[in-house]
């Protein structure tokens, strides 16, 4: 019944398609599209890495909903992102500008936002492609994970919501699935957190064993007073080694709806059915157009949260499980189009904020993504594999079906190419480092705009790629190159992610050069005596560098410890806090 249902969806989409072209309703490739206003619909993965999706070569996930959007649409193959990791690469995404730009990034470790009770996030004088087109009249939403901050001042203040940056609508987490969610041995912070709290708890309750044995020896002549706030601390860090999971999962695990917080903390099992419900909601509100929805999938972070319907039904455990119900949700959420009539009129595009995670295993199993044939993943600034992601677009009617561009083109391009099909203009008090894919998409371009694009680990310059069109070579230099651990594994193993600095990483002199049109895997390093052209390349990408920093000004860091750190005045909570708990909404039964 499910294949005849699908057959009957994509049999009215291939009719209402052909009857429009036959009214001379859908533009063609060929016609002027300027004033088209499509519907947007953008589809971001976390951590998916680009080796999981059949259109993209892996022959033992089954992806069939994200390989038909390749089939019926343009296929990226050097599709990049402009950060390893989450928060910096979406504030890219959505900005268009290299997340050093806007402060989104640290220069001591603190690689992502860490609480939703942090003060830092996407700068209120940013501007998002989703403030522009809803300027420009379209309806804006935002479904799934933002991860980009929330509050500034107080816990309503709401400086660094999706509403506040263009989205009419939100519906998600204002921060981030992760496996502390669910209390899982693969942690972000409550792992740390409770070994900090448990040493500070030893040493005080020594101070106080200490204290009270020289006290009562009379060989310490102290009051009881510093021996009783010595043990109360004790106690009260114990406490907090206990709790300090709790504390977690109602602090950062919840879902809002606009400014109101409908579930804290969430319970996983209802978490999907909600997000596909909310968007069908949207979209067919919305029908009449124009639309702008960014669906951020929760999906593929551990903890890996998957219905019963999919668990075990993958060849590759848990992770492949929710990779393949994360293309179901595609697949749902392409049905919704096809029966609403919407179809024809929407430009999808899906991609994944940044490569998979080659750390998140635990013995012999792997819950993180594959990342193909390139090197490095989730968290390596420079190696292919953390940043080189899916990038898949499809417009029917406009856009060439099965096309596939190999051309440089970045997750940063996705602005300039939405502001001008909405009919809007790009911003032109700032520095925007995307390009419009569109003339590349139709095939009126041959060459990407991107000669060269830099490669970020934090705020450090890692590497940078040389698009030399006159010759069809991508060249990629290294200067920084994170210490695989154990040596040769090819990630940082013991680890969460690489570092980006320290006695982690090393600086090459020479920096590494590698041909990635003759190697996209990153497995030859050239040098002088094996590529002729060695130090012209080095030279010309050098001055490239040197170019692009002067165009940088000194901005705010987001995620420095100072806007990176847990304030309770600012923790969203549904109740009197610490009393954060609550169900303000029924989910599918």
């Amino acid at each position: 019944m499910l294949h005849l249902h699908h057959s009957w969806l994509c049999f009215r989409s291939w009719l209402a398609g052909m009857l429009s072209v036959l009214l001379g309703l859908v533009p063609s490739a060929s016609s002027n599209i300027s004033t088209s206003r499509p519907n947007i619909l953008l589809l971001m993965a976390d951590d998916l890495g680009i080796g999981d999706i059949g259109c993209y070569g892996n022959n033992t996930m089954r992806t069939p909903n994200i390989d038909r959007l390749a089939e019926d649409g343009v296929k990226l193959t050097q599709h990049i992102s402009a950060a390893s990791l989450c928060t910096p690469s979406r504030a890219a995404f959505l900005t268009g500008r290299y997340p050093v730009r806007s402060g989104m990034v640290s220069s001591i470790g603190y690689r992502v936002l860490q609480w939703t009770g942090a003060s830092g996030g996407l700068p209120t004088n940013e501007t998002t492609f989703a403030k522009i087109l809803k300027e420009k009249g379209y309806a804006t939403g935002l479904i799934g994970k933002w991860h980009l901050g929330l509050n500034c001042e107080s816990a309503s203040d709401h400086c660094h919501h999706p509403l506040h940056h263009g989205f009419d609508h939100f519906y998600g987490m204002p921060f981030s699935l992760m496996g502390d969610c669910a209390h899982w041995e693969l942690s972000e912070k409550r792992v740390n957190l409770e070994q900090k709290l448990n040493f500070l708890f030893q040493v005080l309750a020594l101070v106080a064993l200490t204290l009270v044995a020289g006290k009562l020896t009379h060989l310490i002549p102290v009051s009881w007073t510093p021996v009783i706030w010595s043990a109360l601390w004790a106690v009260l860090l114990l406490a907090g080694s206990y709790f300090v999971g709790a504390l977690i999962v109602h602090a950062d695990c919840l879902l809002m709806r606009n400014h109101t917080i409908t579930e804290q903390p969430m319970r996983f099992q209802k978490t999907t059915p909600l997000i596909l419900r909310e968007v069908a909601s949207f979209l067919k509100r919305n029908k009449h157009g124009p639309f702008l929805l960014f669906v951020s999938f929760l999906h593929v972070h551990i903890p890996l949260i998957t219905m019963e319907t999919f668990l075990g039904k993958s060849l590759h455990g848990l992770y492949g499980d929710n990779v393949e119900e994360m293309d179901w949700m595609v697949g749902q959420i392409l049905d919704t189009l096809d029966m609403e009539g919407l179809t024809n009129s929407t430009l999808i595009y899906f991609t994944s904020d940044h490569g998979g995670s080659l750390e998140n295993q635990l013995g012999r199993t792997q819950y993180g993504g594959w990342n193909g044939i390139y090197k490095g993943g989730k968290g390596m600034g420079g190696w292919e594999g953390g940043i080189r992601v899916p990038g898949i677009f499809r417009w029917p009617g406009v856009l060439p079906a099965g096309q596939v561009i190999g051309e440089p083109t970045s997750l940063m391009d996705v602005f300039p190419t939405v502001v001008q099909l909405a009919g809007g203009e790009v911003p032109q008090d700032r520095v925007i480092d995307g390009q419009d894919l569109l003339p590349l998409l139709l095939g009126t371009a041959q060459h990407s705009d991107h000669e060269f694009l830099m490669h970020y680990c934090e705020g450090f310059l890692h590497a940078a790629r040389w698009h030399q069109r006159d010759k069809g070579t991508t060249w990629k230099v290294h200067f920084v190159t994170p210490v695989f651990q154990p040596e040769g594994a090819g990630a940082c193993y013991g680890r969460k992610v690489c570092p980006c600095f320290g006695e982690k990483v090393l600086h090459h002199d020479p920096p590494l050069l590698f041909d990635l049109s003759r190697d996209p895997s990153e497995t030859h390093v050239l040098t002088p005596a094996s590529e002729p052209v060695f130090y012209q390349v080095m030279e010309r990408v050098q001055r490239a560098v040197r170019e692009h920093q002067r165009t940088l000004s000194p901005v705010p860091l987001q995620l420095d410890r100072l806007g990176n750190i847990w304030r309770p005045w600012l923790q969203p909570c549904c109740g009197p806090f610490p009393l954060c708990w609550c169900l303000r909404e029924d989910g599918p039964q």
